[in-house]
């Protein structure tokens, strides 16, 4: 019997420090809005849930420099969402790069025949590992606009965008292994779980972050619900149980405060 000779295929993935930003799932979902202007009928297309759907836009969103879909919020039937031109921009990018990644491929796999099989199983491996994400929800990109240092921890101040900053506080020996200084580029991750939401602004909660936000999500489950607040262009999700849903009478539209200690938040840096 002879055997075909293997062929390397790939889906383009971009990613941002520790967590995708952009791939072939992520891609047709806009595609599909841009053809249809509304999440779940290009939730419908790709398939994906339509909470899966606004959970990636969030995440986009979040890390890319400028807004890329523009959201309104409609319930279960959308509400005449849209792309902006820098989102157009991406798709083209995307689809010019994975034409390249495709033709390097294609060069790479004539010389597949002088891989042993030791060598695919540690280069199985590699891939395992460099494809290691990170499990806390809210993922943000910002750079470094404040460093205060104390004897044993460094509060560091993250301006997202002109109107949003979050402040962590990291150990010193942490500080400088990721070698901030003002001006850095940096993630920031806070786990859904280590939000707290409240109805006043005023609420006397020692947490350093708080950003008040306008409900455009609530996602219940069994126990917990996610909530998914509007900041600006950014957005931010925290969970908590459904008994706290009822008890606040939270609804889609409402105005509520997310508040975090900064020790929640934990760094990495893109370079």
């Amino acid at each position: 019997m002879t055997l075909t000779k293997p062929k390397l295929l790939g889906k383009l993935l971009i990613e941002t420090a520790l967590g995708d930003f952009l791939g072939d799932k992520r891609i047709r979902l806009l595609e599909a809005i841009e053809r249809h202007g509304s999440i779940s009928q290009a939730a419908k297309v790709v398939p994906i849930s339509y909470k899966a759907a606004w959970d990636a836009i969030d995440a986009m969103n979040n890390i890319a420099p400028e807004p890329i879909v523009l959201r309104a919020a409609g319930g279960q039937h959308g509400g005449g969402t849209q792309l902006t031109a820098f989102g157009r921009r991406l798709i083209a990018i995307y689809r010019a790069l994975e034409l390249e990644q495709q033709a390097a491929l294609e060069k790479l796999t004539i010389h597949l025949n002088n891989i042993t099989d030791l060598d695919i199983a540690g280069f199985r491996q590699m891939l395992r590992r460099m494809s290691m994400k990170t499990s806390a929800r809210n993922q943000f990109a910002g750079s470094v606009t404040a460093i205060r240092e104390g004897i044993v921890d460094s509060e560091v101040t993250i301006r997202l965008n002109p109107e949003l900053e979050l402040t962590a506080i990291v150990t010193r020996d942490s500080a400088e292994n990721l070698n901030l200084a003002v001006g850095s580029d940096i993630m920031a991750f806070v786990k859904a779980s280590s939000i707290l939401l409240v109805i006043e602004d005023k609420a006397r909660i020692s947490a350093r972050n708080r950003f008040t936000g306008k409900i455009v999500n609530i996602h219940q489950g069994s126990v917990n619900a996610e909530v998914t607040l509007e900041l600006g262009r950014h957005a931010l999700t925290a969970v908590i149980t459904l008994d706290s849903v009822k008890s606040m009478g939270l609804t889609a539209g409402q105005s509520v405060t997310a508040v975090f200690k900064a020790s929640s938040v934990f760094l990495a840096t893109t370079n």
